[in-house]
């Protein structure tokens, strides 16, 4: 494994010279994301022409200081949001629907995320 570097803003006692750790399980998730699409559509035999995906999710940073009244809140990613841009040489926007629809159920990484602690 390479060496990466992961900082912190200000606001967390950081320089923000490089990605948070949050901000480097999102990277890790549109990764995964974007390797699983272009697989599955390499596979399929399609063209691929464009492949763009942005994320987002909401951190609710309230307990990192160890604010027992907010524990129930504990700092995690919530409403993690993909927005997939793909163009396939011919292939209809509903067939690449069904095929985000396919990776984002069966990428490794998002189920670590969303499968936490079942079998």
């Amino acid at each position: 494994m390479r060496p990466t570097s992961s900082d912190e803003p200000p606001g967390l006692l950081g320089d923000d010279t490089a990605p948070n750790p949050s901000e480097a399980s999102l990277a890790a998730l549109g990764s995964c994301l974007a390797v699983g699409l272009h697989a599955n559509a390499v596979h399929r035999g399609w063209i691929v022409n464009k492949l763009e995906l942005q994320l987002e999710g909401d951190l609710n940073i309230t307990a990192v200081w160890g604010n027992r009244r907010r524990q129930r809140e504990a700092g995690r990613l919530t409403d993690v949001r993909v927005k997939v841009d793909m163009e396939c040489e011919g292939i209809p926007q509903s067939e690449i629907d069904a095929l985000v629809t396919h990776v984002k159920k069966w990428s490794p990484v998002a189920n670590t995320f969303t499968r936490t602690g079942q079998s």
